[in-house]
């Protein structure tokens, strides 16, 4: 790895997609194994693993792990791992495996994903998983909806990949933007950066969110709008949509040369300051140095605090998390300074002050109102309002 950029996290970018000349092994192996059929969550975390974005692991969580990172936000090794990744099964999938020491991992379409080799299989504690995990119990929430919805047995081991975006699955890949950590790090290098600050979005980008890229674009070399393309809630803008918007913002209204825009491929768990912590570990191996974190990060409803996202990040030592986290206040368009602004650069009267937030964006999207410039920009606005996600 080159000494201008930033370590991955644990040290080592992971790899897990296996090499051409042993593809056709693996296939044939593949073919004699029980199967575990993976739900769209698992596949955006096979691919999370597979390409190094979730280094440092190598596979689904062993029970050590899952119990540490729930009890300690910790791999058993120490490291710092906020959420469990977990390949959850049914009972009937787990007497299917019966002694077999691998299992062939497959797509919802049959697509043949690759292959885990079975360390263990253990009971699924959601008891612990949900309230350390997601700060709540309540059943309503989305990610603790999804765990409760889970196998109650997990499958931990390594896994060996074949594919990562069937060429059966419905949908765009976004394959021009889709790249590995080891990818983007490599652009880094032939752009000349070695200070990146990264945005995580699973929203169309409004006006606060670009005053916020563009402060941080202020203190480093360069940005990376990376929005997140997995499985996210019913509701949520599709990624499509939010793609045409993010492409149209950058030509438009970012300086091209200090902009980069690709996608992760991770699904969405709503977790508030865990997911925070895992959002930023995970751009630290795409290679960026400042992460930033802004009101209600990851977080869904009014489960969390403003600023709970920011604060978990004071529970670590700055070596273990190994990032600069810019934090910023909640921002919000100034009618006195005619900008956006927060509490920090302006005095203006709470009536000169329009706040904006994501789900106010959709919740007008959804009631057949066009977002006002001070929400977004017009160009953004016409995509949103065009699309089939509004109409439907």
């Amino acid at each position: 790895m080159p000494a201008s950029l930033i370590a991955p996290h644990g040290g080592v970018l992971v790899n897990r997609i296996v090499e051409a000349s042993k593809a056709a092994a693996l296939r044939a192996q593949a073919a004699t194994l029980p199967v575990i059929t993976l739900s769209a969550k698992q596949a955006c975390d096979l691919e999370m693993i597979a390409i190094g974005a979730f280094s440092p692991l190598t596979g689904f969580v062993g029970q050590a792990d899952f119990e540490s990172i729930c009890k300690r936000t910790r791999l058993a090794n120490g490291v710092v791992w906020p959420v469990p990744i977990t390949l959850a099964v049914d009972d009937a999938t787990k007497e299917s495996l019966g002694d077999h020491r691998h299992a062939a991992l497959k797509h919802s379409d049959g697509t043949l994903l690759g292959i885990i080799e079975v360390h263990e299989v253990y009971a699924h504690d959601k008891k612990l998983e949900i309230p350390n995990v997601f700060g709540t119990e309540d059943p309503k929430h989305p990610g603790v909806e999804a765990v409760l919805k889970e196998g109650n047995w997990c499958v931990g081991g390594p896994i060996d990949v074949l594919t990562v975006t069937p060429a059966k699955e419905p949908g765009e890949q976004f394959t021009e933007y889709r790249l590995t950590p080891d990818a983007v790090r490599n652009e880094f290098i032939n752009r000349g950066w070695s200070t990146i600050a990264a945005f995580q979005t699973r929203n169309p980008i409004h006006r606060a969110h670009e005053y916020l890229t563009k402060c941080a674009l202020e203190m480093t070399d360069g940005l990376l709008i990376h929005p997140l393309v997995g499985e996210t809630k019913p509701g949520d803008i599709p990624a499509d949509v939010r793609m045409d918007c993010y492409k149209v913002l950058i030509e438009k209204y970012y300086n091209l040369k200090r902009t980069m825009l690709s996608v992760m491929p991770a699904a969405m768990r709503y977790a508030g300051p865990k997911e925070a912590i895992l959002h930023a570990l995970v751009r630290k191996n795409y290679g960026i140095t400042h992460f930033i974190v802004g009101r209600d990060h990851a977080g869904v409803g009014n489960y969390y605090g403003t600023y709970d996202a920011q604060k978990i990040f004071d529970l670590f030592k700055p070596e273990e998390i190994g990032l600069t986290i810019l934090r910023f206040e909640n921002t919000f368009y100034c009618k006195k300074t005619k900008g956006m602004a927060s509490d920090k650069t302006t005095n203006s009267a709470p009536e000169d002050r329009v706040f904006l937030a994501g789900t106010k964006v959709r919740e007008m999207l959804k009631a057949g109102q066009r977002p006002p410039e001070e929400f977004s920009r017009p160009e953004v606005a016409d995509i949103l309002m065009a699309s089939s996600w509004v109409k439907g």
